[in-house]
């Protein structure tokens, strides 16, 4: 299974985690009564979060693994709006627009090796209520082409642009949180590609749609 089939199977047994995580949630809220003849106190609010990717559960894989790594650093700049820089690295081994279907995850879709991409980005979250948020990601990827034995046969770059949307649940008095999303990738630069691998590459979309992911991190 290639690197977005497995982190994909991941992301999708994790939602369902997620979902009944989020209905705990929503009747543990209801569960709550107001307290009587008390006067609303303003909430703090905790500027700082520092978070990562469900997806690098796939890295226990023993079938190629993607050795997912990716931390997130965010700074709220009011209730709503979120600005957040990220870092990440990750190995693919087929066209990343490969959409669900047949082809996702075939053998027959593979790179005459893999990429190993180095990314760095900044990203805006908007809550569009005080649960349900967008999110628009811009990362420049460092890619390294690398032939069936891992050694590097060229360099390349790639912009890649994220657009999600999500959910944010909080636990732990507020302290920690969870978001399920999902998204559109979209990469209109990707340079420097090896031919063999261009080969693989022309036959798909420069775009994948649905994209499923979880992110988890602490307030602070």
């Amino acid at each position: 299974m290639k690197h977005a089939s497995l982190i994909h199977t991941v992301n999708r047994n994790l939602s369902s985690i997620a979902i009944l995580m989020l209905a705990w949630q929503v009747n543990a809220v209801n569960a709550e009564e107001a307290p009587l003849h008390t006067t609303p106190k303003a909430e703090s609010l905790d500027r700082y979060f520092i978070g990562s990717s469900a997806s690098m559960l796939a890295n226990l894989s023993t079938n190629r693994s993607p050795n997912y790594y990716q931390l997130d650093v965010g700074y709220k700049l009011n209730p709503k709006e979120s600005i957040i820089v990220s870092a990440s690295t990750f190995r693919y081994f087929a066209p990343l627009g490969i959409p669900f279907g047949p082809s996702h995850g075939a053998a027959s879709e593979d790179y005459p090796g893999s990429v190993k991409a180095y990314a760095i980005g900044i990203g805006y979250q908007y809550f569009v209520t005080e649960q349900v948020f967008t999110s628009v990601h811009a990362m420049a990827l460092r890619q390294s082409y690398r032939d069936t034995a891992n050694n590097e046969i060229q360099k390349g770059a790639q912009l890649l642009l994220d657009a999600k949307l999500g959910y944010h649940m909080e636990f732990l008095d507020k302290k920690f949180y969870l978001e399920p999303t999902i998204g559109v990738l979209y990469w209109p630069v990707n340079t420097n590609v090896p031919a063999s691998f261009a080969a693989r590459e022309n036959k798909w979309k420069n775009y994948f749609l649905f994209d499923p992911s979880i992110n988890f991190g602490m307030n602070f």
